[in-house]
């Protein structure tokens, strides 16, 4: 890891979701990614035990399992920007970054890259000096995100993971928003080579995804108004 570059891997276990916090060691600033609301607290004590200011909390799409942490976080860091891509049309973001657009936080360098398909706002953030890929939900270890709700489509992940994640360099690291059998990190090239589903053809990995039949997300209703308004309480319940 290079030594200009603090980075954590936080975990929030009722949810299974991974945060990842880079900060600045020159400018003191620092970035969280897909924070969760009740967990803010320890985040913020983290941020400051390392004597770092927060400058960004953003999500890589609009959860359904989990209340973001972003509103929370202004508790303790009222300058905080909040972020998310701009696929995600209706939630309310302080940012909304393009496809390809490159948020700096002093060292900090964040590709931002579309990949929509478990939800039409997904986007991965790519930490290239550091060889770091922030996947959100799109690609998880060993699996994927599901693609039937949210105006999810098989397809379209399908094309998101090979052209914009399956194209970085093999060695890069591969950190997801959840894992739910205790594991923390991949590769590009693990994935590429190991993934049950997204080693298949598309109309194979299309029909896999199909037929998953899956329970309804069981937080999804109370989760997504929240998010929806950048995780503080709906006006409208």
């Amino acid at each position: 890891m290079t030594a200009k570059v603090i980075f954590r891997q936080l975990f929030e276990k009722e949810s299974s979701t991974f945060s990842y916090l880079l900060g600045c060691k020159r400018t003191r600033k620092a970035i969280l990614i897909d924070p969760v609301d009740i967990t803010a607290a320890r985040d913020a004590e983290i941020i400051r035990d390392l004597n770092l200011n927060l400058a960004y909390a953003i999500n890589t799409h609009v959860h359904a399992d989990h209340i973001t942490g972003t509103h929370n976080l202004r508790a303790h860091f009222p300058e905080v920007k909040t972020g998310l891509g701009s696929g995600a049309k209706i939630a309310k973001s302080d940012e909304k970054f393009p496809h390809l657009h490159i948020l700096t936080v002093g060292d900090i360098s964040l590709e931002v890259r579309h990949t929509p398909g478990h939800t039409n706002g997904c986007v991965t953030y790519v930490e290239h000096k550091m060889g770091l890929v922030f996947t959100g939900d799109a690609v998880l270890i060993r699996g994927c995100g599901r693609t039937d709700f949210q105006e999810g489509s098989a397809a379209t992940l399908y094309k998101s993971v090979m052209e914009q994640i399956w194209t970085l360099p093999d060695h890069f690291m591969i950190y997801p928003a959840h894992d739910y059998k205790g594991r923390t990190v991949s590769s590009v090239d693990e994935e590429k080579r190991l993934n049950p589903r997204l080693t298949k053809k598309k109309d194979e990995f299309i029909q896999i995804m199909n037929n998953l039949n899956l329970p309804y997300p069981k937080k999804i209703d109370l989760a997504l108004p929240w998010n929806i308004n950048c995780g503080a309480e709906p006006l409208e319940k």
